[in-house]
């Protein structure tokens, strides 16, 4: 009877099938492949400090085990999300005493370093510097932004990336002969469950489990899983997505790119992908009417329109069914004329004016509502256009005296600004003549 107050509950899944040598991970071959630079690292025997940058579930923190394997260190975990200072402290005393007993050094493992404040992640750097330990962290944020520059200096960063679906069945046929070998998966329920994990390895082991669970019911035991079995145990997953985060800003590049590259599947796929994972469609529409005004411009004046339009069908409505005034935008957007001109010139006025000294405004451009201003030549000689032919007031200067005119604006030949480029050739060949006059 005591065997069973003894025993301890099984460890989940995910970490029963952790890899105990670099052999048996699976995926992020870029970096562990033969002659790639974990394997290299790993085959030196030398430790160097990195960090491992990737999304959840693609072995991070299993690499960084390994890695105090590979290079016989001790090994330290810590999280930052639960950890401070004191802990921080605590593993520099361990890794000393690790030294003075055994003169061994020490991998110190900072998971989510993201988490850590600077006066944290200063706090390791002079033992980094002094060799008492290894530094490996693990992210799923940009290090870029996120680690301090003088901590990302000494430390070497590895893009660790999503399993694909290849690399995750390879893994689901691992966990379902240790965990339920006498049960049957139909293929179409095997491609359910990877479409569920995401690219998440530790997602996938996790359902399976759930699945293991399910089927294992001594009342109604399972000897064959279908489609509808998965699609029966599975909760509503929302697409890995990080709000704010490294991911959100790069599926906002994809959406604008795709918008800008003239594709309306991938315009309305990255649309969809963020409006899957959360973001608010009132910061869609926003950036919608950016893409009209940067991307499209005069080209096409009806973009704008449009962007604005969804913008106001979508307050009005509200989701989903304003969602789809947003997708109908990004299809016009995608097809339409492009052109930056308008972008770039505003651009280019915007940082020279910023460099620039304070100019007069030219007497003839001045206003003149009382006796004294226009005593003082305020508005004198201006030359009213619409009396002038083509209601242009041919060589007339309209910028700062002295200032060249600089030509920031220059319509592209696409859409509506054909149209404009050949009106704005025909008036500077009036001014042309009515200089040579």
């Amino acid at each position: 009877m005591s065997g069973l107050f003894d025993s301890t509950p099984p460890p989940p899944l995910a970490e029963a099938l952790r890899p105990k040598t670099i052999e048996e991970v699976i995926g992020q071959t870029h970096l562990l492949a033969a002659g790639k630079p974990l394997n290299l690292a790993f085959a030196s025997g030398k430790p160097h400090s990195m960090i491992l940058w990737g999304p959840p579930g693609v072995g991070k923190t299993t690499l960084a085990r390994l890695s105090a394997k590979a290079f016989d260190r001790e090994f330290i975990a810590i999280s930052a999300v639960l950890a401070g200072v004191k802990e921080i402290r605590e593993a520099i005393e361990q890794a000393q005493q690790s030294m003075a007993q055994y003169g061994k050094q020490t991998i110190l493992f900072v998971d989510e370093i993201h988490r850590f404040n600077k006066s944290q992640q200063d706090a390791l750097l002079p033992h980094v510097e002094s060799g008492l330990f290894t530094f490996i962290g693990a992210t799923t944020e940009n290090p870029s932004f996120e680690v301090n520059s003088a901590l990302l200096s000494r430390a070497q960063v590895y893009v660790l990336k999503s399993l694909n679906a290849a690399e995750l069945k390879q893994l689901f046929v691992r966990a379902q002969a240790f965990v339920m070998p006498e049960i049957a998966f139909e293929e179409s329920a095997i491609d359910t469950l990877i479409n569920n994990a995401d690219g998440d390895a530790r997602r996938l082991l996790n359902v399976v489990e759930q699945i293991r669970n399910a089927a294992s019911n001594p009342s109604n035991p399972v000897k064959v899983i279908d489609q509808l079995f998965i699609e029966n145990a599975l909760t509503v997953q929302a697409r890995r997505f990080d709000k704010g985060g490294d991911q959100f800003y790069d599926q906002i590049s994809a959406l604008h790119k795709s918008v800008r590259g003239s594709n309306p599947d991938a315009a309305l796929y990255w649309l969809c992908r963020m409006l899957d994972g959360g973001v608010d469609p009132r910061y869609l529409s926003r950036r919608i009417i950016r893409m009209a005004w940067e991307d499209i411009g005069l080209a096409d004046p009806r973009a704008m329109q449009l962007a604005n339009d969804a913008a106001q069908t979508y307050e009005r409505l509200g989701s989903p069914e304003g969602e789809l005034a947003l997708g109908q935008a990004v299809v016009y957007l995608a097809v339409a004329s492009k052109s930056n001109a308008s972008y770039k010139a505003f651009n280019a006025a915007r940082a020279y004016v910023a460099k620039d000294q304070s100019q007069p405004v030219p007497n003839h451009l001045r206003n003149a509502p009382t006796k004294l201003m226009k005593e003082l030549g305020h508005g004198k000689e201006y030359r009213y256009a619409h009396d002038e032919a083509h209601g242009y007031a041919a060589g007339e200067t309209y910028l700062p005296d002295g200032m060249v005119e600089p030509h920031w604006y220059e319509p592209v030949p696409r859409g509506l600004e054909t149209q404009i480029g050949e009106k704005m050739a025909f008036l500077r060949n009036l001014d042309l003549e009515a200089k040579k006059k």
